[in-house]
């Protein structure tokens, strides 16, 4: 059921990939199985760019976003409310990865590389290559932020509404330095983008 994501930003907006989700999981509920499809298509990238911030190994992660799929099929009666199914899954993920890195003794890093699959999206050739080429130089910048940047950035990338405490907890962070560090390290990315002409 998973599939590995390089590049979500790269391939839509975020308000775009919440409304996809929210599409996919209403048509799911109401009987039709290719919503689940969709929704799986529109949210795994954003899964793996959630888990990848954990360091984890790729068949831990791939685990971590297959259980988070799983979670899903089992609970699904307890979303109420369709919006919340992108935040549903990503915090599921990320306290999925969480509980499986804390079980680690040597967190592996994995490279861009390794997850680098883009997902086809239903657009025009041109728009593709140009969303796509946005994303790559944007995550290649986030990839050159200091680490503890490269984490906050991703944990909190897909988030509509962040749980600081949660996340000062997970990131080893007092919760009141992250709201700072996220503005920080976003000023930092921004240098970097424009360093490399990305903006």
């Amino acid at each position: 059921m998973t599939q590995r994501g390089g590049s979500p930003a790269g391939d839509a907006r975020p308000a775009d990939v919440w409304s996809e989700a929210t599409g996919g999981f209403n048509r799911w509920v109401a009987g039709d199985p290719a919503g689940l499809d969709d929704l799986v298509a529109v949210m795994t990238p954003v899964l793996w760019h959630v888990v990848r911030a954990y360091r984890l190994s790729e068949p831990a992660a791939e685990d971590v976003i297959q259980n988070t799929w799983l979670a899903l099929v089992r609970r699904r009666a307890a979303i109420v409310d369709p919006v919340a199914v992108g935040g549903w899954l990503t915090t599921t993920a990320r306290r999925e990865a969480w509980r499986v890195a804390g079980a680690k003794t040597t967190p592996t890093p994995v490279e861009d590389d390794d997850l680098a699959q883009v997902l086809p999206r239903q657009r025009s050739a041109e728009d593709s290559v140009v969303q796509h080429d946005e994303g790559d130089r944007l995550w290649a910048a986030v990839d050159g932020l200091p680490e503890r940047c490269r984490r906050l950035l991703r944990v909190v990338a897909f988030e509509n509404r962040p749980d600081y405490r949660e996340l000062a907890t997970e990131l080893g962070m007092p919760v009141g330095s992250i709201g700072p560090t996220r503005g920080r390290c976003l000023a930092k990315l921004r240098v970097a983008l424009m360093q490399a002409g990305g903006v």
